[in-house]
């Protein structure tokens, strides 16, 4: 094991053993595994390739569009970050190349190059163009495709304020069903950008709380073994992030038995980030009531 992850572990399972109440009014570890996950989200946000890493987010139009420090480009980034000419990203349709600026020194996979075709967020994974600092990977939200860039000086990482989490609580995992739907369905969400992104839907996941049974509409990522859930309950904008927040679900066994931990569910990356396109819940997966459980809004200022 990577010894900073093991003593993030360490440090977490501390903590944890210290908050986290039974109900009897002993205490209780919090489980490995989910400490283990705490461990992967903080990598997640404030890692060297984390989401507050997020430095900008162009969108490209038809044609040529240059990158530098100079203000006659058409996407400028300030001069102690990238050189005066850095290159371009030329669009056609949903094809994006990029050229270096002559004497610019650009690396893909660690080596150097000139010019290259360049694949979006849509594979997996994408191309990584990186300049000094700064790294590029173009990202498609519908008709839009854009630049997506990071920096690992970025002040939102320098001045992360970490985490933070509700007690583990047993009581919020919970038995569920999958229901898949009778036909393909396309799941469309608005963004916080403004615009509309679809994903495909295999059906929902059917659980109970407190005699009442509620659904969530799943996801179905590319490369992803888990679905995906977008949600809201009434501890939102309160306890947790304003939008909602973000769950993932194994999928069924053979009898359809799903387990939903909603001490796993956690802070879209639009709460570290202006520069994020994170999907809003759509309005069946808004829950009348609040779940104390996973992680809490973000510390300090945030998007």
């Amino acid at each position: 094991m990577n010894p900073a992850i093991a003593i993030i572990l360490l440090g977490l399972m501390v903590s944890g053993c210290k908050s986290n109440e039974s109900h009897a009014g002993g205490q209780v570890s919090p489980p490995v595994d989910w400490l283990a996950w705490q461990a992967k989200r903080k990598e997640s946000v404030s890692g060297t390739n984390g989401w507050t890493t997020l430095v900008a987010r162009h969108w490209l139009i038809e044609g040529q569009n240059f990158v530098g420090s100079n203000a006659t480009n058409d996407l400028i980034f300030p001069r102690d970050r990238a050189p005066a000419a850095l290159g371009s990203f030329s669009r056609q349709g949903r094809a994006i190349r990029f050229e270096a600026a002559p004497g610019v020194v650009a690396t893909r996979d660690g080596l150097p190059v000139r010019s290259a075709e360049l694949n979006s967020d849509a594979t997996n994974p994408p191309t990584r163009i990186v300049v000094g600092s700064l790294s590029f990977v173009v990202i498609e939200r519908g008709a839009r495709i854009g630049l997506r860039v990071r920096d690992p000086q970025a002040p939102a990482r320098l001045h992360f304020r970490g985490l933070d989490y509700f007690a583990y609580e047993p009581a919020w995992k919970l038995e569920a069903q999958f229901k898949s739907f009778t036909t393909p369905t396309t799941l469309r969400v608005q963004d916080v950008i403004g615009g509309t992104q679809e994903f495909p839907s295999p059906g929902a996941v059917v659980f109970q709380y407190r005699g009442n049974e509620y659904r969530l509409d799943v996801v179905q990522e590319p490369e992803e073994d888990d679905y995906f859930v977008v949600f809201r309950d009434q501890s939102a904008g309160k306890s947790t992030y304003g939008s909602g927040r973000f769950l993932y679900v194994a999928k069924p066994d053979s009898t359809g038995r799903v387990t939903i931990d909603f001490n796993r569910a956690y802070t879209p990356p639009c709460g570290f980030t202006p520069f994020a396109t994170c999907p809003l819940p759509p309005r069946q997966n808004w829950l009348p009531f609040a779940i104390p459980a996973g992680e809490r809004k973000p510390k300090g200022p945030h998007p």
